[in-house]
Order: structure tokens, then C-alpha cells, then sequence
């Protein structure tokens, strides 16, 4: 089995989390003027605001990334996760889902929300083997791809 850690956002990194993001986005729907904005300018529009990224790494890579994005106080949106196609089918994605509660829980955050897309079948059951749920979603999402958006009360 292949090691994983969990590490914290390094400026460094900032490229390498956009370019993880951008890889599915543009395989799967378009980058959409949000993601620009979140991707571009990580450090400003998500860690200088409350938020956190993390990374997947393997042998000192980064091969899957996620970002926490505060929107209130302890209720922040699980986004921009990604796993390097390369690395897919290792169980990546559910150490980072692991990792992004236990993170949650110890910090004592209210919920987390995501938005997806039911085209992406994979995530959407990982969500709710996760104990995400689907609630309404709102008339203007952040993201025009979304048709579903999911909470995890903690």
C-alpha cells in the first residue's frame, strides 16, 4: 500500500493545487469564472480568508489536494478536491475525506457543505458513504456545474 500524509498548504504548492484542479475540471465540465478566482490566488481568496488546502502526498508529491472555504463562523464548504489521475483507485480520495472530519470534528465546526455534480458518480457515493446528505440547493450556486449540494452535520 502506498504511504500517504496529509500536509498543510506551503505557498510552494499553490500551482500544484491549481493544476490538480484544473486537470478534472477541464475533463469533466469547464473552469468556471469561481474556480479561477480560487484557484489563481489561493493563499488570498481561501487561506487569508479562514480557509484551509491540504495535500495528499507520496513520496514527498502531491498527488491529491482539498480545500476547506469558510463561509460562516465553524460552517465552512469542502472544495477543490482533486486526486492526480495518475494516483486514482489507491484509496486517495477517502484518506482526504478522512482526514478533512477528523480536522472538522477536532475543531469543532458546526458542518461541512460541498457542491458537486451527479455526473461524477464516484464522488457522490463516497460523500454519502461519508454521511453527507442532500439538501436543497440554492437558485445561484457558487458554481453553475452543480445540481447537487450536500452537508455532513458534525
Amino acid at each position: 500500500m502506498t504511504e500517504v500524509v496529509i500536509e498543510p498548504f506551503r505557498p510552494e504548492l499553490a500551482e500544484t493545487f491549481k493544476n490538480l484542479n484544473v486537470e478534472w475540471l477541464q475533463k469533466y465540465f469547464v473552469v468556471e469564472p469561481h474556480d479561477e478566482e480560487l484557484l489563481q490566488k489561493c493563499e488570498e481568496t481561501i487561506i487569508k480568508k479562514g480557509g484551509f488546502i491540504f495535500f495528499a502526498m507520496v513520496n514527498n508529491k502531491a498527488v491529491g489536494t482539498f480545500a476547506f472555504i469558510k463561509l460562516e463562523n465553524k460552517i465552512f464548504e469542502l472544495g477543490k478536491m482533486a486526486v492526480s489521475p495518475e494516483y486514482q483507485g489507491l484509496k486517495i480520495g477517502q484518506k482526504l475525506l478522512d482526514f478533512a472530519i477528523y480536522f472538522a470534528e477536532k475543531h469543532h465546526w458546526k458542518k461541512i457543505i460541498l457542491y458537486s455534480n451527479t455526473k461524477l458518480e464516484n464522488a457522490i457515493y463516497l460523500y454519502r458513504k461519508y454521511g453527507f446528505t442532500e439538501i436543497d440547493l440554492e437558485k445561484n450556486t457558487p458554481y453553475q456545474r452543480s445540481n447537487i449540494k450536500m452537508e455532513l452535520v458534525l
